[in-house]
C-alpha cells in the first residue's frame, strides 16, 4: 500500500499551550454522510471539543462541523457528542493513564487520510501558569533572533 496523502482539516494550537502533550493516537471517526461533505468543505472546528472514555467507549465532545448547505434534512447537531474509533488495547491503554492525576485527553488535529477522517488525539498533562510563560518567554526568544538573524543577513 502507498503512502497516503494527508490533508489537514482543523488544528488545536490551543492544545499545544495549554498542555504537555505526552502521547499520540490515531482515531477514525463515526460520521454521518452529510458531515464528511462538510469537512471536505474544511468546516470544522476543534478548540473548544474534549474527548472523554465511557463504558470504555471514546467519544468527542464539543466537536464543530458546520451543517452542510445542500444537507436540509439529513443534518445532525454541529455539536453532538461522536465516537472515536481506537483498538480496545489503545483504550485501555489510555484509561489507565487517566486515571493518573492530572492527565486528560484532546483531540489535535482533524484530518483525511486517504479518503479516511482521522483524529489525533493527545494524552496530555495540564501546564500550569508559570510553564506558559516559559513557553512564550522562548517564543519570543527564538522570534528575537530570527529577526537578528535576518537583519545580519541583508548588509
Amino acid at each position: 500500500m502507498g503512502k497516503e496523502s494527508e490533508k489537514l482539516i482543523a488544528n488545536n494550537k490551543k492544545a499545544y499551550h495549554d498542555y504537555f502533550i505526552e502521547d499520540k493516537y490515531e482515531a477514525g471517526i463515526a460520521l454521518a454522510g452529510t458531515e464528511v461533505k462538510s469537512l471536505r468543505m474544511g468546516k470544522c472546528s476543534i478548540k473548544e471539543s474534549f474527548i472523554r472514555i465511557e463504558n470504555g467507549e471514546v467519544f468527542v465532545y464539543g466537536m464543530h462541523i458546520s451543517p452542510y448547505e445542500k444537507g436540509n434534512i439529513f443534518n445532525k447537531d454541529p455539536l453532538r457528542t461522536r465516537k472515536l474509533l481506537l483498538h480496545r488495547s489503545e483504550i485501555n491503554k489510555m484509561t489507565g493513564k487517566i486515571a493518573e492525576k492530572g492527565y486528560t485527553l484532546v483531540p489535535l488535529r482533524v484530518y483525511f487520510k486517504g479518503s479516511l477522517t482521522k483524529v489525533e488525539i493527545g494524552l496530555a498533562k495540564g501546564k500550569k501558569l508559570y510553564d506558559k510563560r516559559q513557553d512564550i518567554a522562548k517564543k519570543d526568544q527564538r522570534r528575537e533572533a530570527e529577526k537578528e538573524f535576518k537583519v545580519k543577513n541583508l548588509y
